[in-house]
């Protein structure tokens, strides 16, 4: 299994933007889907976007799209998660999660899915 670690979170107003990075190590990334996920208090975790390995299809959920980007830099073994015009309803622990082989679904992507998990990062937007 790969490691990941999730850095870039903290407090933003609204309407501002925050970058989310999961750096993946113990494999080479390009191996692996890479997909973010959110979980609010007392709500299951979510979906947010994914990546896929060699094929690079993307994948964001319809609450994100238009907002936030999702991109992937192999050589660094990074994917980022670009939020822009974040608002209240974005407020969550942010996870980034990994699978090998995956590819990500235009459907969506669901916690089980995936083998391996960050630690999360805090993202909480003031109004």
């Amino acid at each position: 299994q790969v490691q990941l670690v999730e850095s870039g979170g903290g407090l933003v107003q609204s309407g501002g933007s925050l970058r989310l990075s999961c750096v993946v190590s113990g494999d080479s990334l390009e191996n692996y889907a890479i997909g973010w996920f959110r979980q609010a208090p007392g709500k299951e975790r979510e979906g947010v976007s994914c990546i896929s390995g060699e094929a690079g299809s993307t994948w964001l959920s319809d609450s994100v799209k238009g907002r936030f980007t999702i991109a992937r830099d192999n050589a660094k073994n990074t994917v980022s998660l670009q939020m822009n015009k974040v608002e209240p309803e974005d407020t969550a622990v942010y996870y980034c999660a990994a699978e090998k082989g995956y590819y990500c679904s235009p459907y969506g992507i669901w916690p089980g899915f995936f083998s391996s998990w960050g630690q999360g990062t805090q993202v909480t937007v003031s109004s």
